[in-house]
């Protein structure tokens, strides 16, 4: 693996392609601030990502003052308390009570104070573009013609999917089932990956038209959308929905972490990306609850728990069905999955489930980390 000081020098401006190209950092903001929307990804529990998302917010407002942020961390239901935010209306806690951190995100608030402030102390709107996940979860259990117009949230359907994109998301589907069913990679024509595939795009395209609205709201203003990068790179996702909603010329931008492989910086991967590196820290192990699972008629069912894993000290047995985790109902193996990752280490999550006609409460507890 090429190192990635060869391609992506830390503090340096670069535009993917072949021979990847430097672009001076003046140069490259200007461009920006003269599109209608620059994009900005993010790996989201990322510190350093944050820091160059502030950083170039910065930037981008001192060449372009009128402004308008749209995060992906907000679903439009709690407008109202960015609104009351950015007047000076709310403190800390109370912005992040009255917007639902806690339950629509769970991400440390910490990593994206800054950028909060930065939007308040220059009056720059802030602009919720998610959806509640219950519509995402509402596709990938019956599809998008299956929900009712009034439940999409004024979400128009997406534009198809291109084949490279059907690609990585065969990937991250096949990751995510992992922690959950313990599928491999679907086949394309599978049709529960189809599903998965449409909340996928209602995703995309919630957040480019929530863009898209925020740009037609202020016509004169620099939208600068912050979300996942995995909406952003190879201009699959949000990108893609733009175009189909006629914003044809907006720039992505992503940070690029040492160490990663210089094979990935092909052309397209973005308009620019920029070299970060992150204090070197021992990344913590993810969470895992030992079990794999598949849905039935019965529900979502234990189908093996592994032998010395938490689930078997919980009391978790094969062939158990659960009913809930974490309190919220469980529909899909995948609900499983988010709520186990969501999980800190040394902390303890509940789960009901149905054992022989029988329910049964059960306390998985996850290790704390090791010293």
């Amino acid at each position: 693996m090429a190192a990635a000081a060869d391609c992506v020098p830390v503090g340096a401006w670069v535009a993917p392609a072949a021979a990847a190209q430097p672009i001076a950092g003046p140069t490259l903001l200007a461009r920006a601030a003269a599109r209608p929307v620059v994009l900005l990804g993010e790996v989201h529990d990322s510190a350093e990502h944050h820091r160059w998302q502030l950083q170039t917010i910065a930037a981008l407002h001192a060449l372009h003052p009128q402004m308008v942020l749209a995060f992906e961390m907000f679903p439009r239901r709690v407008q109202p308390a960015l609104d009351r935010w950015v007047a000076g209306e709310l403190g800390e806690a109370d912005f992040l009570a009255a917007a639902e951190w806690r339950a629509v995100w769970a991400g440390e608030p910490q990593l994206y104070l800054p950028i909060f402030h930065f939007a308040r102390m220059n009056q720059v709107p802030m602009v919720a573009i998610n959806v509640d996940r219950a519509l995402t979860r509402a596709v990938s259990e019956g599809g998008f013609d299956a929900v009712p117009v009034a439940r999409r949230e004024g979400v128009t359907r997406p534009a198809p999917a291109a084949g490279s994109y059907l690609d990585a998301l065969r990937d991250a589907y096949a990751q995510h089932e992992r922690e959950g069913s313990g599928t491999g990679r679907p086949d394309r024509n599978d049709p529960v990956f189809g599903r998965f595939v449409e909340s996928q795009l209602v995703w995309d395209r919630a957040m480019a038209q929530g863009i898209a609205a925020a740009r037609a709201r202020w016509p004169q203003a620099l939208v600068v959308g912050v979300m996942g990068q995995g909406h952003l790179a190879h201009g699959y996702g949000v990108p893609h929905q733009l175009r189909d909603l006629g914003v044809n010329d907006a720039m992505t931008l992503l940070p690029w972490d040492r160490g990663t492989d210089c094979a990935q910086l092909e052309a397209g991967f973005a308009d620019a990306v920029f070299g970060v590196a992150a204090p070197a820290a021992k990344a913590a192990p993810r969470p895992r609850l030992g079990v794999s699972l598949e849905l039935t008629a019965d529900g979502v069912t234990i189908r093996q728990v592994e032998k010395g894993s938490v689930a078997e000290a919980a009391g978790v047995r094969d062939g158990d069905i659960v009913r809930e985790i974490a309190g919220a109902s469980v529909r899909q193996p995948a609900d499983v999955a988010d709520a186990v990752q969501r999980q800190a280490p040394g902390t303890w999550l509940p789960l009901r489930v149905t054992r022989q006609a029988e329910t049964v409460e059960l306390v998985a507890k996850f290790p704390p980390l090791a010293q």
